[in-house]
């Protein structure tokens, strides 16, 4: 129980400060409370000291998200560069994946009748062993592009800084591919199925009908000549003659007058000269069988010509005149027959 006693005694125990400012409460004094301030400032210590749970949440998510951030900025940097190097190969502007599955453009821009002929002609080539002419392997241009390359600069002899353009890449990569395939196909090609290869009178009969004979493609081309150098020079010079044997028979021009070097046996047919007013019936009817033939010879030397890099051969590759004559010749040799009538077995081969 509580008794009611003077103010003074209530307060007898308290510090004197404590007694003065209850006596004097009416008054405008300031007032320190040092226990109460430093228990404030202890709290505050200790609440700024010690981060609360949400604090420490937000800054684990800050510290994840950053990392994640980071992870993928290196991924995208990544990509980049892979996108820039693709990019790169990407820059050719013609390839054979543009051409290869119309066989119209493949004859244009090749001299070849269709993808599976240029095909088997690239894997045959592409198996052997061979080096580049330059010193220095080309490796950012696919080989079946290269072998493309070549083909185009035969067929159709753009500049070389065309082809660059077409293939991306500099004009010294571009002589590097066509004169490395330029020898890799004369030695593979010609040199190993065509050179001195003509077929004898007996090869013939035991291995092609008499049709096919008459379809002869070419079968023998020489080097190039100048040309004021006479065509029985040429004969003589050029060693077809040693292909023939007693019984064959050579149809010529009227220039070709070589009957006497021709060996034992071998005879030569060329048209009759006009030596009056007009000929006989005999040199009429002889002319004119002659003349047969003779348009298939024509229209085997004009697919020959189709190759424009024959017209004129660039100064560069002149040196090899003779070899880029010989390989068109082949390359002339895998298009379709010639006649009509040989064209079904052809197929069937």
């Amino acid at each position: 129980m509580w008794t009611e006693v003077a103010p003074n005694v209530l307060f007898e125990n308290l510090p004197s400060t404590s007694k003065d400012v209850c006596d004097h409460r009416g008054s405008n004094l300031d007032i320190e409370v040092p226990s109460t301030s430093k228990q404030s400032s202890m709290s505050d210590l200790s609440l700024e000291d010690r981060p609360t749970s949400r604090s420490e949440s937000r800054l684990s998510t800050t510290s994840s998200s950053s990392s994640l951030l980071e992870a993928e900025n290196y991924l995208l940097k990544k990509q980049v560069e892979e996108l820039q190097n693709q990019l790169k190969s990407l820059k050719v502007g013609f390839d054979f994946s543009a051409i290869e599955n119309n066989d119209a453009l493949i004859n244009v821009y090749t001299g070849l009748p269709d993808k599976a002929l240029f095909m088997a002609v690239f894997k045959y080539l592409d198996s052997q062993n061979f080096h580049y002419n330059l010193g220095w392997s080309v490796v950012n241009i696919s080989r079946i592009n290269q072998f493309l390359m070549t083909c185009m600069k035969l067929k159709l002899n753009p500049i070389h800084k065309d082809l660059a353009l077409r293939f991306g890449c500099s004009v010294a990569t571009v002589s590097n591919i066509v004169i490395t395939w330029l020898h890799v196909m004369h030695v593979c090609l010609y040199k190993k199925f065509l050179e001195n290869q003509i077929p004898t009178r007996h090869k013939n009969k035991t291995c092609m009908p008499s049709s096919v004979r008459k379809n002869r493609v070419l079968a023998s081309k020489n080097n190039l000549y100048v040309g004021n150098t006479s065509d029985k020079n040429i004969v003589k010079h050029c060693g077809v003659l040693t292909s023939f044997l007693a019984g064959d028979l050579i149809l010529a021009d009227k220039g070709f007058l070589i009957q006497d070097l021709l060996p034992p046996g071998v005879l030569l047919n060329i048209p009759p000269f006009l030596m009056k007013a007009q000929f006989s019936p005999e040199e009429a009817r002889q002319t004119v069988t002659i003349a047969r033939a003779r348009i298939h010879v024509e229209r085997a030397i004009r697919r020959i010509k189709e190759y424009k890099i024959l017209q004129l051969i660039p100064q560069n590759l002149r040196p090899y005149s003779s070899m880029i004559f010989q390989v068109c010749g082949f390359l002339t040799t895998l298009n379709y027959p010639l006649i009509k009538e040989v064209e079904d077995r052809y197929f069937c081969e």
